[in-house]
């Protein structure tokens, strides 16, 4: 059921750790890179609580629910991947990072609310946490390409206003694994039929003139902010700090690394991904390691104090000059990424009715891309102006805004009657 998400995290981890670096080698400046992210945000803002709600009201007996959308945008996704580094101009990658991030939006919404559909509450945690590990599992591969390639045919100068060949294989594996993944989980795991009731709301939905079905994904989103569980309104404060800081550090650890170690930016490029390996790797040796741990402390203290653990590791690695023990505090940020990408997810699909499960699934990732449009717009002048265009200062701003997301974090109590049922499952 998951194994889809790694193409679409493999993705996820060449946007992480080799989009900005190519913008650079097109010519971009450091305090661009914040507005040149904005389609991320754009896009999930838009793309995915559109396609949640959408879905929610889909039924195909061929093609099931959420399968058709995550499976265009797998395929749109891997057109731009393949592209991707044989971008001619910096205008021209921006444009490509537009329409790869809407379909890997398509892809992910869908598939966050398709394991929501198939497996039975008590069992949310460890579906969450197995795609978490595929989430570690993508982008570990993503990272790892990414320096082995540096290391097996780098070398050499660099040329201003080109990308280097040793980057084109990382993104032609990525456009292969996007669609394969993707394929694997369509073909081999069904989706489970909607009940009468839901039936009969999708055949309502279906009835309705064409002008209404185009605006009834708004009308459903509008309710849904309406009627939000106030958890929801808490978590989206933690997921303010929490999602700004980490577009800071995806955007600044290239810089922050020929600052710190003297590096190009190809080796700072290669550097930058085996720190990523690293977490990647953590997080798909501990993602279902945090399930037997949640169930006894808590999702709440688990995810606040993975958060604690991701800040401590932005205050230290600034002040590592050593490329390799540099790695060693990235096991807190992957212990922390680990929890981000399953903790909340499951906290969520257990307060949220099923019904309504992918449009909420959608303003969940609503509150993931806002942090970052505001990071995208707000953080160049701040970058410039308070911090001196200095990519320490960038980094060591982020681990402050993460400190901030783990208070907030504890916080966030789950509603009486589920922490009720959350115990008797532990019980039992």
């Amino acid at each position: 059921m998951n194994v889809g998400f790694l193409g679409i995290q493999y993705s996820f981890g060449l946007q992480q750790s080799a989009i900005n670096p190519i913008f650079l080698f097109l010519g971009a400046k450091e305090e661009t890179l914040p507005l040149l992210n904005l389609a991320g945000p754009i896009t999930g803002l838009i793309v995915q609580p559109i396609i949640g709600a959408i879905s929610d009201k889909t039924w195909s007996s061929k093609f099931g629910r959420r399968k058709p959308f995550f499976l265009i945008g797998a395929i749109l996704g891997s057109l731009c991947l393949f592209a991707f580094p044989l971008s001619p101009a910096l205008w021209f990658a921006v444009g490509l990072l537009w329409i790869l991030d809407v379909g890997n939006n398509m892809a992910m919404e869908p598939y966050r609310a398709f394991v929501g559909d198939k497996l039975p509450e008590k069992q949310f945690n460890i579906g969450y946490q197995m795609q978490s590990l595929f989430v570690g599992a993508g982008i570990l591969l993503a990272n790892a390409s990414i320096f082995l390639f540096q290391d097996w045919f780098g070398g050499g100068e660099e040329i201003s206003g080109e990308v280097p060949k040793w980057l084109y294989y990382s993104f032609f594996i990525g456009a292969f694994l996007s669609i394969a993944t993707i394929l694997w989980s369509v073909l081999t795991t069904p989706e489970i039929p909607p009940t009468e009731e839901e039936m009969e709301e999708i055949n309502k939905h279906k009835a309705l003139p064409f002008s209404k079905r185009v605006l009834k994904p708004f009308e459903e989103i509008w309710l849904a902010i309406k009627d939000m569980p106030k958890f929801l309104w808490k978590l989206s404060a933690v997921y303010l700090f929490q999602w700004y800081a980490l577009f800071i550090y995806w955007q600044f650890i290239t810089p922050l690394l020929r600052v710190t170690m003297g590096m190009d930016t190809s080796e700072a490029t290669a550097q930058a991904a085996k720190m990523s390996t690293t977490y990647n790797v953590t997080t798909a040796v501990v993602a279902l390691i945090l399930v037997p741990i949640a169930m006894k402390f808590g999702n709440k203290k688990v995810y606040a104090f993975s958060l604690l653990g991701t800040a401590i590791c932005l205050f230290i690695i600034p002040h590592i000059s050593d490329p390799n023990f540099i790695l060693v505090p990235m096991v807190l940020f992957g212990i922390g990424w680990a929890a981000m990408m399953g903790i909340p997810y499951s906290m969520v699909s257990k307060i949220v009715p099923q019904d309504r499960r992918g449009v909420y699934m959608g303003i969940l990732n609503m509150m993931i891309v806002i942090p970052m449009g505001i990071q995208t717009v707000s953080f160049g002048p701040i970058y410039t102006y308070l911090l001196g265009g200095n990519s320490v200062n960038a980094i060591l701003f982020a681990g402050v805004f993460f400190f901030i997301a783990f208070v907030l974090a504890l916080r966030l109590n789950m509603p009486k009657q589920h922490q009720e049922q959350n115990l008797d499952q532990t019980i039992n």
